[in-house]
């Protein structure tokens, strides 16, 4: 007989969790021992036993010898850690704490009385398992006002840094409370404010919130509207069953259920020892806190916009990137690199997957030499992207922004030929002008270029020119619109690398669903009406005249302008919308050609 359900949270989904973080290879650390690990201090969040035990381990080069960290040294980096930059604010420090974690720390070692100075990793990011990955539950952290603490259900910890945060929420929900997931997360929210736990989140790549069934994601600082649902497509679903399936060991188990009072253990063994289906929860954690993948959506996956605040890519985003540093790094028989169509629906993300991409070609050790060139039809689109790029940390301030943009045909060539801006902003016409400089050409297969909405006007003889200019380079079509088989897109570009239909952003909740509702009103011309029209106001004209304004009043296109029809027009969607609509909407209407907003 199947253990009766138990729908508290400590059943439903705190330990389901922490039995798949430790199949994921987690090591589970006690309330108690983690707290020993810092010090016995619930101001402290970071396991600094834990962080200088792998300090000991890391080594730097010098004057072709490799030396281990001087005890010095080690205080110095755990120093930097340790205290976090809140003089402007969460975000500001986590970007600051984010920049060590990616990138390392700078320190001074003397050396037989030579001044060194290497930088030092955190995380050995080309090396997981040399990294030490620990998590604990019921972390209690003192408030900023020092009167109260909160506890976060889990927190996961890479060499002592906690880098994830987890709350776990019945599935039922309780009256008047709404969805637990949505609990989870105004909880998440909350504890961030400054004064909460600030200093917790200083280090967060991942927060997620969890309710035995499903679960949402999202990052220092993320609006609740935009916490994401996740949905795997490198992991096998036969992989998560089974990671889903594997039973603990015994010294797994024991540690896991030291604090618990046993009746707790003996519903666990039950529960473990029947098949068990894989939930939305399960999907998320393998999907998001597998060690390696932790590793990846921090070092390539997330980013600071100065405008937009701290971003962690959509599943699109991540596999769509995936695909793509494939694709570039494979290389044609002539040596050049593969392109090919990114079809991503409109609302999806472009602009940032155009970013992420950028990001990870920088940190990929075969890419890093990489330059991109991004090619837009439109003026304020490239605006818009290269507002996107600064703001996301691609482009360094200002200056590198205005170098970057092809002010003109001639600087567009000088770009390619001889420039040395990683990133360069284009827009499609000025390659007529620019392929008509000598030196307009580049042969190597270092250069990625991204275009945007490709399948509009990226076509004809500019397109052709862009592509004799830049022979070897990697052209990639990024695009919203959906493309048939066979479309002149893919046949530009190449095969769709990644796809993220419309239909998958509206089951997703990216996108809201475009509702259409036919409205077709007699377009046809009446002889008969408009012949008794006109005898009434051509009186006085002559016959030629007035056949004249005949044939060219009953044209298709002046019957649609004509000033009655647009006003019965008009009358149809206001009284529809006063019916049916939200007196509340704010919204855009859409025109075709010369048809203008109806208000």
């Amino acid at each position: 007989m199947a253990p009766a359900p138990k729908f508290q949270e400590e059943y439903s989904a705190k330990l389901p969790a922490l039995a798949l973080l430790s199949t994921l290879g987690w090591r589970f650390l006690p309330p108690s021992e983690a707290l020993a690990l810092r010090g016995g201090k619930q101001s402290a969040v970071v396991l600094d036993t834990l962080l200088r035990a792998e300090l000991k381990k890391r080594r730097f080069t010098f004057e072709g010898q490799e030396h281990s960290l001087s005890d010095q040294a080690i205080n110095t980096l755990v120093s930097h850690v340790t205290h976090p930059d809140f003089v402007s604010g969460l975000r500001d420090a986590n970007d600051k704490m984010t920049t060590h974690l990616l990138f390392g720390i700078a320190i001074t070692e003397f050396i037989n009385g030579h001044k060194a100075n290497p930088t030092i990793a955190l995380i050995d990011w080309q090396n997981p398992e040399n990294n030490s990955f620990t998590f604990t539950e019921e972390f209690s952290v003192l408030r900023t006002d020092l009167t109260q603490t909160r506890r976060p259900d889990i927190v996961c910890f890479v060499n002592g840094i906690p880098l994830a945060v987890i709350e776990a929420k019945r599935p039922d929900g309780q009256p008047g409370k709404g969805p637990t997931v949505e609990a989870g997360i105004s909880q998440s929210i909350r504890n961030q404010n400054k004064d909460e736990i600030p200093q917790l989140f200083a280090y967060s790549q991942l927060l997620l919130s969890i309710n035995g069934h499903d679960g949402r994601y999202g990052t220092c600082g993320t609006p609740k509207k935009f916490w994401a649902s996740w949905k795997e497509e490198d992991i096998p679903e036969s992989r998560i069953e089974a990671l889903k399936n594997t039973p603990l060991s015994s010294a797994q188990k024991d540690v896991l259920f030291v604090d618990r009072k046993p009746p707790a253990r003996i519903w666990f063994e039950d529960w473990a020892s029947r098949p068990l289906h894989v939930s939305g929860q399960d999907r998320l954690l393998i999907g998001l806190l597998s060690p390696q993948r932790l590793l990846d959506m921090t070092r390539y996956f997330t980013l600071v916009d100065r405008k937009a605040g701290k971003i962690v890519a959509r599943y699109q985003q991540v596999f769509g990137i995936k695909r793509l540093l494939e694709r570039i790094k494979s290389r044609r028989s002539d040596g050049g690199r593969e392109g090919g169509v990114v079809w991503h629906t409109t609302g999806s993300g472009k602009s940032f997957t155009m970013v992420f991409l950028s990001r990870a070609l920088i940190l990929d050790d075969d890419l890093k030499q990489c330059r991109i060139i991004v090619v837009t039809d439109r003026k304020d689109l490239e605006r818009q992207l290269s507002t996107t790029f600064s703001t996301g940390g691609e482009l360094a301030d200002k200056k590198d922004k205005e170098e970057a943009l092809a002010t003109s045909g001639r600087r567009l060539a000088q770009q390619i030929g001889h420039g040395q801006e990683r990133i360069i902003f284009s827009l499609i016409n000025k390659f007529h002008t620019a392929t008509g400089y000598p030196e307009c050409h580049n042969d190597s297969a270092d250069i990625i270029v991204l275009v945007d909405e490709g399948h509009r006007s990226q076509g004809g003889e500019n397109h052709a020119r862009m592509k004799h200019a830049l022979p070897n380079a990697a052209f990639i079509a990024f695009t919203g619109t959906p493309l048939l088989k066979g479309s002149e897109t893919t046949s530009r570009f190449g095969k769709i690398i990644h796809s993220y239909t419309m239909q998958q952003a509206v089951s997703d909740g990216t996108v809201t669903p475009l509702l259409y509702e036919e409205r077709k009103p007699d377009l046809n011309v009446n002889d008969e009406a408009i012949d008794a029209w006109f005898e009434r106001i051509t009186q006085g004209l002559t016959e030629e005249q007035v056949t004249d304004l005949k044939k060219r009043f009953a044209r298709a296109n002046q019957v649609y302008k004509a000033d009655d029809r647009i006003r019965l027009i008009a009358m149809d969607l206001a009284t529809h919308f006063d019916n049916n609509i939200d007196k509340d909407l704010n919204a855009d209407f859409s025109h075709l050609r010369q048809f203008r907003v109806i208000s």
